[in-house]
Formats: structure tokens, sequence, C-alpha cells
């Protein structure tokens, strides 16, 4: 038995079968959820919470009952050292550098994903937000844009290439990301479900090629064939000439990154200016800053996007050891037009990719729940790749592989190895750590000394939940 360790989670657990107000179907009692109250957590423990299904709102944590609860929500993650950004997500992001370059600004908002941002849970960790004159210049990191000439050469040569494609019927190619998990089951198969009527793109299929970029293609084998037959007999020229000719074309045709919209060069007569700052922000994740570390270290964030010296949007993130977390998001409605929502998220996820060349396992994009029974939360899908986690045996399946299953029930097992068990589950009850009048000990000595009614089946509950690693490392609390 010990004293409080400071670097220790503590955590109040709650239980919570009894059903509540499902925001997403509206169901007056379909909710049903385990919850437990976060006095303190680090981010490890944080870490391999989220790897269960845990999510946090504010200091409450909470995990579905999965196969109880009225719209089933599977934690997702994109992988974005491997993502690339949609039509509609570049959409977004031109929207963004028109209006930023030359003031445009649509009367109608169009097509946009759905925000994740539930006014409920934004109220659980309160901030002051600061004026201009608060924040000093050395804070504000400009949010450079495209010059004017080239996004309008960019929308042109869209148009242009629309017309090729009329032109040519669509060809496909397989997905090489989505084979990316080394995390999912090794007998899971991919099987394509063709999408229902009004329900958006068939996300179990891969994106198509642009017929511009295969008839590039075929013409770069072409010229490299013929090159090498003129100069056959000498191979010391044929090598720089090819592989000059190759490079030259396989970087013309290589689509544009998220870094390609956001880190570009701002003109002098901008319309506007959108700024963009990061303070670390009141949460139960205890802030961590190892050498080994992101240089921003482990912890809550608020990110705040300026607009002209006038904040439109607050995003919430938790930066873990191997991902980062988007909690929500306030933004002004003013400017709903510019798809907030969307455009944080893509920034988020170069932010991931930023942290990652510091921190190498830090390279996931958590994007909170995936909730398909709900048509308008499937927009996170779009986020591709990216992998749902299996509610039984928490590892990572490509979203491809469970869509159809989805399909047919709205909860389902991800993986399909029938065998496999939750490797974390509890092992040994006795050794959870529990915290009993200021002292640590372990639940095999605190049940001797308890008096009244056996909480055991309370506490068994709970380490099931956690997982054997977590219930060891963080104190249960108990009165």
């Amino acid at each position: 038995m010990a004293g409080v360790d400071r670097s220790s989670s503590i955590v109040e657990y709650f239980g919570g079968e009894a059903g509540y107000r499902c925001g997403y179907c509206k169901n007056v009692t379909g909710n049903l959820s385990h919850g437990m109250w976060a006095h303190s957590m680090t981010v490890q423990d944080y870490q391999d919470l989220i790897d269960r299904g845990w999510r946090r709102s504010g200091k409450y944590v909470y995990k579905p009952i999965m196969n109880q609860t009225c719209c089933p929500q599977y934690t997702i993650r994109c992988r974005p050292l491997h993502f690339q950004p949609s039509k509609s997500h570049k959409k977004v992001l031109k929207k963004m550098l028109k209006f930023l370059a030359k003031g445009d600004s649509p009367k109608v908002a169009g097509d946009e994903e759905p925000m994740d941002s539930h006014r409920e849970d934004a109220v659980a960790c309160s901030f002051v937000l600061k004026n201009e004159s608060d924040i000093s210049q050395s804070e504000l990191k400009p949010l450079n844009v495209e010059e004017t000439e080239r996004v309008e050469t960019e929308d042109n040569a869209e148009e242009e290439l629309k017309k090729e494609v009329e032109s040519e019927p669509p060809q496909t190619c397989a997905d090489k990301d989505s084979a990316g998990s080394s995390e999912r089951s090794d007998s899971a198969k991919l099987v394509h479900a063709t999408p229902k009527p009004g329900k958006g793109a068939d996300l179990s299929k891969p994106p198509c090629r642009k017929a511009k970029a295969i008839r590039k293609e075929r013409k770069l084998h072409k010229l490299l064939q013929n090159q090498t037959h003129t100069l056959e007999g000498s191979p010391s020229q044929v090598e720089p000439q090819v592989l000059h000719s190759q490079n030259s074309k396989s970087k013309a045709n290589q689509p544009k990154s998220i870094e390609d919209f956001i880190f570009v060069s701002l003109p002098d007569d901008a319309a506007h200016q959108l700024e963009f700052t990061r303070f670390l922000c009141d949460s139960p994740l205890e802030a961590e800053n190892p050498p080994s570390g992101p240089d921003c270290g482990y912890g809550s964030f608020h990110q705040q996007y300026w607009l002209d010296g006038k904040i439109i949007a607050v995003g919430v993130i938790d930066v873990l050891p191997y991902c980062v977390s988007s909690v929500y998001l306030y933004y002004d409605p003013d400017y709903t037009f510019l798809s907030l929502g969307v455009y944080s998220a893509l920034r988020e996820i170069a932010f991931t990719r930023q942290l990652h060349e510091k921190a190498s396992e830090l390279c996931y994009y958590y994007m909170g729940f995936y909730i398909h029974s709900c048509p308008k939360m499937r927009y996170k899908g779009q986020y591709r790749p990216s992998d749902l986690l299996c509610p039984e045996t928490y590892v990572w399946v490509p979203i491809e592989q469970c869509l159809p299953t989805l399909e047919h029930s709205k909860y389902c097992r991800f993986n399909q190895d029938l065998k496999a068990v939750d490797e974390g589950c509890i092992k040994e009850l006795g050794q959870v750590r529990v915290l009993h009048k200021r002292t640590v000990m372990p639940y095999s000595v605190y049940k001797k000394r308890r008096k009244g009614p056996s909480d055991e089946t309370s506490v068994q509950q709970y380490a099931s939940l956690v997982g054997q690693t977590c219930s060891e490392r963080m104190l249960l609390f108990r009165s």
C-alpha cells in the first residue's frame, strides 16, 4: 500500500445502464452507455481507453453499450500519412482560398458535411475568448493563402479536365491504403456493397482515377520505351535522360496534398487574413512534455482561428502518444459558408503529420465516433484511409470491410476471426488498483477491509471495460 502518485489517473466509475435521450435518432431512452468521472488522467491512459471505445466530454468519460444502444457509435481513426483529400475536401480548401484572396463569399453554404460540435459538450470545457489586443504578434501564426492567379488557373484546369473525363469512361484501381492496417484480422475479407439511393458515395469501393492522369501515365510509358530503343547501346546516356523525364512527369502527375492548399504564399492585396493560435486548455488530461514527444507536448489544446483579428472558430483537440484526437468545435454561425467543420478537420490532419515528424509513433487522427445508423454522421468515412474499432476484440479494421455488414445490422463485430477474443481483458480482479481513504491498494486488500454490501460486480464491470492494463495503472476511487 502507498500514497497517491500525482502521475496516476484517478477515476470514479458510475456504471450507467439507465437509458437517456439520443441526440441522433431522438429516442427518449435509447442511448445507453457506461461512464466514469476523471478527476485526473494521464495521456497514456486516455490513449489506451479510446483504443477500447471510450471517449471524453470534458471530465466525463463514457463508453456506449454497443449491442444495446439505439445508435451504435464506432470509434474511427484516419491514417494521415496516407491521406489524400477528396474532391469535396479540395472544394472546401479552394473556397477558403478564394475567400481569403478575393473576398468571395457564397450566399449559400452548399453541400457541406455536418459539424460534429454538440453544444451540450461544449459547456464541459470552458474558456475565455481573447480579444486581438490580448494576443501578442508572436503567438499569431499566419495561415497563408495561394495567389489569386493560381487559384483561378486551377479552376480553369478543373473545367477542362471535366470535359476530357466526359469523353472517356472512368477507370478504377486497387486501394493500396486499405490494406495498410497491421492490426486487422488476417481472415478479414473485403466485400463490396452497392449503396442505397440517396446515401452518398459507396465507401466500400476505391476512388476513381482521373482519365487525364491515366493518359499521362500511358504517354510517359511510351516515351520511356522510345527513348530506351533510340539510345540502345549507350547505357550511360539512357539512364539520366529517362530519369529526368520520369521525375518531371511524376511530379506533375502527383495529386495535391492538404499542405499544398494551406501552406502557400499570401498575396499582398489579399482581402482577408486568417491566423492560427494554439493554447493548452483545462481538461482532466495531465500535460506532459517529454524530450521524445512533439514540440507542443501532450495534453488538451484549443486551436483558435482568427479572421482579420476576430475569432471565428475554436477547435478542441487532445494530443496523445499515438494520435491527435478531435474533441469538438465551436464556430461563428456567420461563417457557416466556409464549411469550418471540414476545414478544421483537414487542418488537424495536416497538424498530425507535422507532429509525426518529431514523434514518429504519433501517426493517427481520431475523429470520435462513426455512426452508420445516422446518415448525416457517415461523412467521417470520407476521410480515407480510415479504420473502425471492433467492439468485441478491439482491433482496427479498414472501414471498407465494415460497411457491407453495417448495411445489414447496426451492431457488428468487425473482426471476422470468430476465435479472436479481447486480448486486453481483465485476468486478475484482485490486481485492480483502488484509492481508498487516500491510500492506494490492490482490490484484493480493499475487499477485505470494505464494510457493507459487496461491490465486486461493479468493480468487475469497470475492469472488463477499461481492460487489464488500465485497471492496474489507474486508481479507482472508493469511498
